[in-house]
């Protein structure tokens, strides 16, 4: 194992400056990793020297590639609801500090980000993202569901982009994130460290002056499918309006819902549903009662085995719970 912390954080010039240090598990953070994150935001706050705060993930591969749900599925097996409460409302806790820091909150996304990764960085002002940038909240596939706080962010994307993105996983590369409205700037990894070494004078306007202007691309092509099909009021008439859209892209998605849990889809409708009403507290709040029966429903322990685990991606899911029971 190696002795370096899992996150190192400093004030450098002007700035915070946190690195998530885990690159071997691609950033995933557990919860000893989200108490140091909490701690160190803590100290930036209220930190007069420090103007902004920056984000990074270490080893090139990953900035955080989300949350680590293998050991939460290691606690649902075992019963221990008290140790699964305790991550998430951690985790959750330090989302909501993330959205309410004073400051500027600047994440430098260059490679993989999901799951818990887009809830270190989609609460903050600036998610810069490169060409290496991979974004995603792909929950429904080991039956978990969007959270960290998306049940706020997601309805509040573009037409149906949000539901499109909750209920298949679809992936984001770099400048489609900043399309999506995801990321809010584009910076070729080539010029991170520039970019970096300004925000270390305090400037989070720096942001604007590196960033290059995305057009319209490859989310701009299926804007209007997107809105179309997931713009239905259920699953089954998603699935039916795919299925009359008839093209390859369309084609793609059916297959992709098809795989996922049914339970997990049909949970996610409803929190995107009800978050679109909702304030991020409340959000974050609905989230975290919801994993006291998500986690620990057998479809989750079934699909983190099939993805994660045995990685065999064949999971033999449930019937599709009831949704009221989930909520309730």
């Amino acid at each position: 194992m190696s002795d370096e912390p899992s996150v190192i954080a400093r004030r450098e010039g002007a700035a915070g400056t946190i690195l998530m240090n885990r690159p071997r598990a691609l950033n995933a953070l557990d919860l000893p990793m989200i108490e140091q994150l909490s701690a160190a935001l803590r100290g930036f706050r209220d930190d007069p020297e420090v103007k902004l705060v920056v984000l990074e993930g270490a080893g090139g591969r990953a900035f955080c590639a989300g949350g680590d749900v293998r050991r939460m599925r290691e606690l649902a097996l075992a019963g221990d609801a008290a140790a699964v409460e305790a991550f998430f409302a951690g985790e959750y806790a330090m989302n909501l500090a993330i959205a309410e820091f004073p400051k500027p909150w600047i994440s430098l996304i260059d490679g993989v980000c999901m799951g818990g990764g887009i809830g270190v960085s989609v609460h903050g002002r600036y998610r810069v993202v490169t060409e290496h940038a991979l974004l995603a909240m792909p929950e429904t596939a080991i039956a978990l569901f969007p959270d960290v706080g998306t049940s706020y962010v997601l309805p509040r994307l573009p037409g149906s982009v949000g539901m499109w993105l909750a209920l298949t996983g679809a992936r984001l590369k770099g400048a489609e994130a900043v399309e999506a409205g995801l990321a809010t700037h584009y910076v070729p990894r080539a010029d991170l460290p520039a970019l970096r070494e300004a925000l270390l004078e305090g400037e989070a306007e720096a942001v604007g002056r590196f960033a290059q202007i995305v057009h319209p691309g490859a989310v701009a092509a299926v804007r209007d499918a997107v809105d179309r099909c997931f713009g239905e009021p259920s699953l089954e008439a998603i699935e039916d309006a795919l299925g009359r859209e008839g093209t390859e892209w369309a084609n793609a998605q059916r297959a992709t819902l098809m795989r996922m849990s049914p339970t997990s889809m049909a949970v996610t409708m409803e929190l995107l549903r009800r978050g679109a009403s909702m304030s991020l507290a409340e959000c974050l709040r609905m989230e975290l009662a919801l994993t006291r029966k998500v986690v620990f429903h057998p479809d989750f322990a079934e699909g983190v085995r099939a993805v994660l685990v045995d990685k065999d991606n064949a999971p033999r899911w449930a019937e599709r719970a009831r949704v009221e029971e989930m909520f309730s």
